[in-house]
């Protein structure tokens, strides 16, 4: 198979997989000028699928380094209400998102923590109702990554310059399982054997989660109405979407109140443009207590007081240390590639949707159910090959979920 003939293809799973466009359909594609050749592929590929309108908001990192550069931190604080606009009519018209990002993890270094808090502020509040609608799957919406090279020179630091791109798409190819025979055929059975696992842990009804590993004690409640996800994810009309590709993982929600203990990273965390490295977070009845970093502690402190909802949890995700992405031994700097790697959190909002009636719910209602809401959601991974999982039933009868890294059953 030919290099064109790859993104081809990744195009097509983009647009029939991930967001699966259906006739007569918006889609919005929000991306980088670092990804204009293949973008081209997808605005043709989602035409030729039926979509009746593609917009795609080009931005560049150049661009995006100026403003923070230049603006005061007040000046950060203030979001474009056209942007808001812009969403909400997606929203309304029932359309798709999909996101192409490229990545530069060091974009933001050395910019000031707090303009990089009060944007992220800002954004999560004006952008409350296409939050809601993405994380409770009221619109399809997918994500996926294609090499910049910027991003290839951080992952292949090694290679010669003009080898680090050519390699991180073959990477990132391998990741979405092109190149290994029919890549929808693949796409299909690796969602089958996610859903099993899904299936499996539902009959479960773990109440709660205890995690070892070195630097890692830590246990989270699981409300007894969770529901684990994979990563397969349906509209209201019944159209199925892959939000995530690459996805390795099955996910629940936890309780807000109830994690306890103490869980250090094992990847880097490409936040804002920025990494935040070997850091530690202690929990007491669910709350994030105290934050240490050895890089970037600035910036999870910002991270973490968004609001009340980010210093809480909102995710707990499984992701086996066998995993091909992990496998691979390649470091990403990219939380779409590195959360499938490894076992993760998310610091911030809750899937409503990992709550049986969740999606019908407002936020009052999730939040007296002890379902975290935020403006934020932040994935970052902990897993290892040294890491324990034990689910604790009911009855207090413990079993074995991970052992050294993966899948005890």
């Amino acid at each position: 198979m030919t290099f064109q003939e790859k993104l081809e293809q990744f195009a097509d799973l983009a647009v029939r997989i991930g967001v699966n466009i259906q006739k007569g359909q918006y889609l919005l594609i929000n991306t980088s000028t670092d990804t204009l050749e293949f973008t081209r592929i997808v605005v043709k590929k989602a035409y030729e699928a039926g979509a009746s309108r593609v917009h795609v908001n080009l931005t560049d990192a150049s661009f995006e380094r100026s403003y923070y550069e230049n603006v005061t931190v007040e000046e950060t604080a203030n979001f474009p209400k056209w942007v808001v606009a812009q969403r909400e009519e997606l929203i309304e018209r029932k359309g798709a998102l999909l996101w192409i990002d490229a990545e530069n993890p060091d974009l933001l270094a050395g910019i000031d923590s707090a303009k990089i808090g009060a944007q992220q502020k800002a954004a999560g509040t004006a952008l409350v109702n296409y939050r809601k609608a993405v994380m409770n799957d009221d619109i399809a919406w997918s994500i996926i990554a294609v090499p910049s090279p910027k991003w290839a020179a951080k992952v292949f630091p090694d290679l010669p310059e003009q080898e680090q791109v050519p390699a991180l798409w073959d990477a990132i190819f391998k990741t979405v399982r092109i190149g290994e025979g029919d890549a929808v055929t693949n796409w299909q059975t690796h969602i089958e054997n996610l859903h099993a696992r899904a299936d499996m842990l539902n009959k479960k009804k773990y109440a709660k989660l205890h995690y070892t590993a070195p630097g890692t004690d830590l246990t989270i409640e699981l409300p007894d109405k969770h529901l684990w996800k994979s990563g397969s994810s349906e509209a209201p009309d019944g159209t199925t979407f892959i939000a995530n590709m690459p996805t390795e993982e099955v996910f629940t929600l936890p309780a807000k109140y109830g994690v306890n203990g103490y869980v250090s990273n094992t990847k880097p965390l490409v936040y804002k443009g920025n990494i935040i490295d070997d850091f530690k977070l202690t929990f007491e009845k669910g709350k994030i207590v105290n934050v240490e970093a050895k890089v970037g502690q600035d910036l999870l402190q910002q991270l973490v007081a968004s609001d009340e909802g980010s210093s809480y949890l909102g995710e707990v995700a499984l992701v086996p240390h066998e995993s091909p992405i992990s496998s691979s031994n390649i470091l990403y700097y990219n939380t779409l590639f590195d959360e499938n790697a490894s076992n993760h959190l998310a610091i911030g909002e809750a899937y409503p949707t990992c709550y049986e009636g969740g999606k019908e719910l407002e936020k009052g209602q999730l939040e007296a159910l002890g379902i975290n809401t935020s403006i934020t959601h932040e994935d970052f991974m902990i897993g290892s090959a040294e890491m324990d999982i034990d689910g604790i039933l009911a009855d207090g009868t413990t079993e074995p979920i991970f052992r050294k890294g993966n899948w005890a059953f």
